[in-house]
């Protein structure tokens, strides 16, 4: 995710700092002027504009379809429930963390340049591949089954669930505009498991892509910029201590030995950062509606590159703190006499595929 939006950033920078050599070798090759005058990389027409420009909502749309594909409903009893909890201590406590910081601070743009969607989409979005992989090294049956309920944490469904309940003036259409490829993706890759293991490849594929499309929007220099970094290195810490501490907690309320699930899932997932623009979109479809006013649907317009950057950070930042965590709180059990990889109830079964 964030070397390919990283890329993408860096050949716009180029663009936009409209050095006159290379706009006079794409006039030289026939490129159209944008409607500024000047000749840029990726804004040439044809498949490179629509796929590397200006693709990114089509490629997110996709991505979505194909994760929302492998979400399995049908899942063991241990691991449904592991899977409920962790999905709503994680989801409370990046809903309740972004509450309170627009209480605070200006919800749009506040503390460190950072926005409440910004933290609500970090904290309430978890690294699915790397919470397999810490789960099937470090954990037993049930937390590696308990991926299928935190697939749902996927996309911006959370985040604009949360928007809507603190008063963002989306309405139902622009709700259904942004998650009908969700509900679909859902709904087909539960009723054939042929089709589920086709779409597969599609949940990684994409990522790149939709990456390279949002970086085609940013600045490179925004990366630099203290704000950008200092928000983005604060949501990843905040994300790995809160949320992992309230998975903890809350297994261990409901009597679960072992808590290394809710210490694996402490981390922002690399397509969250596809969220904002996700947002973004809805807040355009509710202009056209009339909920929203012009003025406020640019406010949402306007904050996607600071937030897809913010994001991009947390993602890396907790790529490193959450590993570390599940490898701290695997030694702090096994010192107290549990076994983190034991399955410890009847229903040890991983969820079924299909």
């Amino acid at each position: 995710m964030v070397v390919p939006l990283m890329l993408g950033a860096l050949l716009n920078t180029i663009d936009q700092a409209h050095v006159r050599p290379i706009e006079q070798v794409l006039k030289a090759l026939g490129a159209p002027p944008t409607q500024t005058g000047h000749y840029e990389f990726l804004c040439v027409g044809g498949f490179v504009e629509a796929l590397f420009k200006t693709g990114a909502l089509t490629l997110i749309g996709l991505f979505l379809f194909c994760a929302a594909s492998q979400m399995n409903l049908r899942v063991a009893g241990k691991a449904l429930k592991k899977g409920v909890l962790i999905t709503s201590a994680k989801y409370i406590t990046g809903a309740m963390v972004g509450y309170l910081f627009g209480l605070i601070w200006d919800p749009m743009n506040g503390l460190l340049g950072l926005s409440a969607m910004a933290i609500v989409a970090a904290m309430t979005n978890s690294n699915g591949g790397m919470y397999a992989a810490l789960t099937g090294q470090y954990g037993n049956h049930s937390d590696v089954g308990a991926i299928a309920i935190l697939s749902l944490n996927d996309g911006p469904f959370l985040t604009l669930v949360f928007l809507g309940l603190t008063g963002s003036k989306f309405p139902i259409i622009a709700f259904m505009a942004v998650l009908m490829p969700i509900a679909l993706g859902m709904l087909l890759g539960n009723l054939d498991t042929d089709l589920r293991k086709f779409l597969k490849p599609g949940e990684t594929l994409t990522i790149p892509f939709f990456a390279f499309a949002l970086g085609a929007g940013m600045n490179f220099l925004n990366f630099f910029d203290p704000q950008v970094a200092g928000a983005g290195l604060a949501l990843g810490v905040t994300t790995t201590l809160l949320t992992g501490a309230m998975g903890v907690l809350v297994l261990k309320l409901f009597g679960e030995k072992s808590q290394i699930a809710g210490v694996a899932e402490a981390s922002t997932a690399g397509n969250a950062a596809a969220t904002p623009a996700a947002v973004a979109a809805a807040a355009l479809i509710a202009q056209k509606t009339g909920a929203m006013l012009p003025e406020q649907a640019q406010q949402w317009q306007q904050l996607v590159p600071l937030a897809t950057a913010q994001v991009s950070i947390s993602t890396l930042t907790t790529a490193i703190l959450c590993p570390l965590a599940v490898i701290l709180w695997f030694r702090h059990q096994k010192s107290r006499g549990i076994d983190s990889k034991a399955d410890d109830g009847p229903e040890t079964g991983q969820a079924p595929v299909g």
